[in-house]
């Protein structure tokens, strides 16, 4: 059961707008989750006869969210093209200065399609259209075009790579680095990877030479947030970045919805995903406030960090000061970095 508390949106509201003033969008991994209902979300929208209508929640919750939240990485845009229908509904329901960040159609990210009934006969064969940059504008782009103003960083997101698909890093190296080549410019990128190997500095290089961000990813089986930062050179985009937190590290997708669906509450602090972020987004901000070409960065939180991305970042705004402590429950206060907020600034 949801725990039972309603989330405090005034102070959240204003707080992400103190950062969004500053290029620094905070949001969550989608938004439709019914376990928010009663935290986030006020059920009496959502009724009908009586009764809460899922289908109510799915078409038209995401107008509540973005009067709360400013930004949202799309992970719909991942499983197939998103139609300019469908691009044009979601801008619909949100504000002006919303926006939104996708992760881009395996269509275009794969290199060979897992075997899963939703591939379907494509399952465990090579993808023909893997780094198809034609594809991508036609397909993924041009849906997007009209809504400018709206879009974040479009994410090229790389499941972890087999010796299948690459007999050497350097191989997809090469690929991706003709296939950013081609791409439209005036569009802010992004790259994540789930091969740590891949994090040497002929990588980075590579994605700084196309002005595209590596996207910083707590995962499973990768370095921390926290430990990909501290590599040189991983700051590739000259003006923005972008980091999602996904995963604590070791623990499996599964793993994850068993233990903390609904998603209505913290059910385990990650100091350390918390503390990386705390450090990022104090760097961003003396960034915005030091250069004046500074670009929108953007931090992702999912529910399968600690539980409720909601809490994760109510947690961090109180750590740095933005939303008072007492607005924040006992379990998800964070035990060793409630003193960082002191100064926004280094």
């Amino acid at each position: 059961m949801p725990y039972d508390y309603r989330y405090p949106v005034e102070a959240v509201r204003e707080a992400l707008k103190t950062l969004a003033s500053q290029q620094l969008y905070i949001g969550a991994s989608s938004w439709k989750y019914p376990g928010w209902v009663g935290l986030l979300y006020d059920e009496q929208r959502y009724l009908y006869h009586g009764k809460f209508a899922a289908s109510r929640f799915e078409r038209s919750c995401l107008n509540e969210f973005s009067e709360i939240f400013r930004s949202v990485c799309v992970d719909a845009g991942y499983y197939k093209f998103p139609s300019p229908d469908y691009i044009k509904n979601l801008c619909s329901q949100v504000p002006e200065d919303f926006r939104f960040s996708f992760k881009v159609t395996d269509e275009i990210t794969t290199r060979t399609f897992p075997k899963l009934p939703r591939h379907g006969d494509k399952a465990g064969l090579r993808n023909p259209n893997f780094l198809n940059a034609e594809l991508f504008q036609l397909g993924f782009l041009n849906s997007l075009a009209p809504h400018r103003d709206h879009m974040g960083i479009l994410m090229f997101e790389f499941s972890h790579f087999h010796p299948r698909d690459f007999e050497r890093g350097r191989e997809f190296m090469e690929m991706l680095d003709a296939f950013l080549g081609q791409l439209p410019k005036g569009w802010q990128y992004g790259v994540e990877v789930r091969n740590k190997n891949l994090l040497h500095p002929e990588y980075f290089a590579m994605l700084k030479s196309h002005g595209v961000a590596h996207v910083y990813n707590h995962w499973t089986h990768m370095p921390t947030v926290g430990d990909q930062w501290q590599l040189p050179g991983s700051l590739t985009a000259e003006n923005f970045m972008a980091a999602r937190f996904l995963l604590k590290q070791g623990r499996t997708f599964e793993q994850a919805v068993e233990s903390f669906s609904p998603y209505s509450s913290i059910k385990e602090v990650n100091e350390e995903a918390r503390s990386a972020a705390i450090q990022i987004i104090k760097s961003r901000l003396y960034s915005a406030s030091s250069e004046p070409s500074v670009q929108p960065s953007y931090l992702f939180f999912n529910n399968r960090l600690e539980g409720c991305s909601l809490f994760t970042i109510l947690g961090i705004l109180s750590s740095l000061g933005l939303v008072p402590g007492e607005l924040v429950p006992d379990f998800a206060k964070s035990k060793k970095t409630n003193s960082i907020g002191a100064s926004l600034y280094p």
